[in-house]
Parts: structure tokens; sequence; C-alpha cells
């Protein structure tokens, strides 16, 4: 039994070690994307910044497309996993959506290089891709529509417009990734909190 034990946490260890390299890969390729454009930028140049061979790179990705869509299932995949808990903790519609949103704008900051990749994701990916990286970006929107939904039925939210306000409010934060600075004025979480009370205005 011990043995067993052993050989399953010398398992998740490995597991868990593979999955933080591919994440370090997949920003350091994300950042050469990003300040390259996806046009310019190459395997080559991928694999310089991440001190590998390209042969290396192309073990672990098939094409610079595979790497990107790789990179957007990273951190679309980690997003709806908090998201989710977050709807399912024991807070009220308002603090639900005030959570959500600093949440949103953490990610917005922190994988800034990432998420500028895919703005427009129809220029970038092949209908294969797209159609995956739609349905997951659908998943993550209907998680607002359910906090407002819960929202509206308890009472504490007001809109005849439900839909059109959480895309305002999504189309408000992703705004950041064009204009954010590390060297600006207010740190991260002063801009989340205002972002938050500014936007649970729309339905307050």
């Amino acid at each position: 039994m011990c043995i067993r034990l052993e050989k399953e946490i010398a398992m998740s260890l490995r597991k868990k070690k593979t999955m933080k390299k591919r994440r370090e890969m997949l920003r350091s390729a994300a950042k050469v994307v990003s300040q390259k454009g996806y046009d310019r930028a190459t395997m080559d140049d991928i694999a310089s910044e991440l001190l590998m061979t390209k042969g290396a790179l192309y073990y672990y990705f098939d094409c610079k497309e595979e790497l990107i869509y790789q990179c957007h299932e990273l951190i679309l995949s980690e997003a709806l996993k908090v998201m989710e808990e977050i709807v399912l903790m024991d807070l009220s519609p308002v603090e639900k959506l005030e959570k959500a949103i600093i949440t949103h704008i953490g990610f917005a900051i922190n994988e800034k290089d990432i998420l500028n990749l895919i703005l427009k994701p129809e220029q970038t990916f092949e209908e294969d891709h797209l159609r995956l990286i739609l349905e997951k970006r659908q998943q993550y929107d209907s998680i607002f529509d359910r906090i407002i939904m819960e929202g509206l039925n308890k009472g504490v939210f007001t809109s005849s417009e439900p839909k059109l306000v959480r895309m305002m409010i999504l189309g408000a934060m992703n705004w950041i990734q064009t204009w954010y600075s590390p060297h600006g004025k207010q740190s991260p979480e002063v801009i989340a909190k205002i972002y938050a009370e500014s936007l649970l205005k729309l339905l307050l």
C-alpha cells in the first residue's frame, strides 16, 4: 500500500512539473508573438526565446496556430475554473459580480501577452480551433449571465437588457488589454476595484 501511494505521489509530482513547464513555455511563446506580431513571429523565434531547438518545440506543438490555441486554452480554462467557484460561493449577487469583475481584470492584466493574441480569434484560427474557442468563450460569458440573472431574480439588480449589460461589462474589461501598462500610476488592484465599482452601477 505504501509503495503504491509513493508511486502515485511521484506521478502526481511529475505531472505538476510537466504542467508547470508547459505553462512557462506558453507564456514565453506568447510574449514573443505579442512583441513581433502573429504573422511575423516564427517558430525559430519562439524556440530561441525558450532556449530550445525548433525540433524540440515541434515535439510539443505541431505549428504556431496550435501553440497559440494552447495559450488560449490554458488561460481560459484557468479563468473558467475560478469563475465557476465564484458562482457557487455563499455571496450576494452584488458580491459575486464584484469578485468576478476583479478576477477578470486580474487575468486581463497578468496574462496580457496571451490575451492580446486572441482578441480577434477569427483572424488567427482555422475552423476547428475557432469553434472550440468560441464554445469556451460562450461558457465564460454564461457565467456572467448567471450572476446577473440571479441578481435580477432576487431583485438586487435592475435591467431590461441583461445580455446587453453583460456585453458592456465584458467589453469594458477587455479593453484594458489595449492600454494597461505596469508603469502606470495605479496598481492592478486599484484598477480592478475602480472597474468593479463603476461597472456594478450598470445594474444597481
